[in-house]
């Protein structure tokens, strides 16, 4: 199942006064909320997500031409985005035991969540 959400990672809360109101916290809240509202699942073993990680809009046609599907190779972390992504599904995701994370360059942004048998 392909879900059109921009991926992100989850960030970091230091817990200082503030923390949970800065920009990225509450891109991060909205993320929660997006993969609530389009009901993400995820079994707790035996699956595979790619993420779709968008290209800058400043890119060239060219670069972008090159770099769709390509291995994305920078932050955010893959585990990043794999907690963010958990997080938003689960009240405690402890019982996730099995699963494989890809990152990838894409012209939109979206999470895919495949089956392995």
């Amino acid at each position: 199942m392909i879900y059109p959400i921009t991926p992100i990672g989850k960030p970091r809360m230091t817990g200082r006064p503030g923390s949970a109101h800065t920009p990225a916290a509450k891109r991060y809240w909205a993320y929660k909320d997006e993969v609530r509202y389009r009901r993400v699942q995820i079994p707790e073993s035996g699956y595979h997500i790619t993420f779709h990680i968008p290209m800058a809009k400043s890119w060239s046609k060219k670069k972008k031409l090159a770099m769709d599907g390509q291995p994305h190779q920078q932050t955010p972390d893959k585990d990043n985005l794999e907690k963010a992504l958990l997080d938003a599904i689960f009240d405690d995701d402890s019982n996730i035991w099995d699963g494989r994370v890809t990152k990838l360059w894409a012209r939109e942004g979206a999470i895919q969540v495949e089956l392995i048998k």
